[in-house]
């Protein structure tokens, strides 16, 4: 990853606060624009083991083994790659293993692209049918308490929980053809 061109916005910067003050040890992730302070910081602590996907559905599993192995992990995704988790968080239901993602919102807020229009609006539907209890923090004041509480209701209380990252947070996304 490259360096920052400047300083992440204070909720991206709670974000990883708030994972690394709640002891994750691994934190997996498809490369993704809105997650990037997280995987930034991730790569530059030596306490985290950053493990980069190459689909989403790995980093279900990779959080389940981390829990049998005594660890904390979160996985980081963005929307578009809920669908592709849909088999694997079955073994999340099976297995009883608490869980954690943070998911980054496309196909809303002033979205370009149609291709992510139709997962965006399935993303929490799909998330609940799979058993998930779902939060979503849309303001940026919103997401320490947003991620907190869905972080302790999933390491605490031993559920599994998706956090929505809405895409007005991210900001308006535009095509950067070279």
């Amino acid at each position: 990853m490259s360096p920052p061109t400047s300083a992440p916005p204070a909720w991206q910067q709670t974000i990883f606060k708030v994972l690394k003050e709640g002891g994750v040890k691994q934190i997996a992730y498809v490369p993704d624009a809105g997650h990037a302070h997280a995987i930034r910081s991730a790569i530059d602590d030596p306490d985290i083991e950053d493990v980069v996907l190459t689909t989403e559905e790995e980093g279900v599993a990779l959080c389940c083994g981390a829990w049998l192995g005594g660890q904390r992990a979160v996985l980081l995704m963005q929307s578009s790659g809920v669908g592709n988790c849909v088999n694997m968080l079955s073994l999340l239901r099976a297995a009883d293993f608490p869980f954690f993602t943070l998911v980054t919102m496309r196909g809303e807020y002033a979205e370009f692209n149609p291709w992510q229009g139709p997962m965006g609006k399935a993303t929490q539907g799909v998330l609940e049918l799979m058993g998930l209890h779902v939060l979503r923090a849309s303001k940026p004041e919103e997401v320490e308490a947003v991620v907190r509480a869905g972080f302790d209701a999933a390491f605490l209380a031993g559920e599994k929980v998706a956090v929505l990252l809405s895409q007005e947070l991210i900001g308006r996304k535009q095509w950067e053809g070279k």
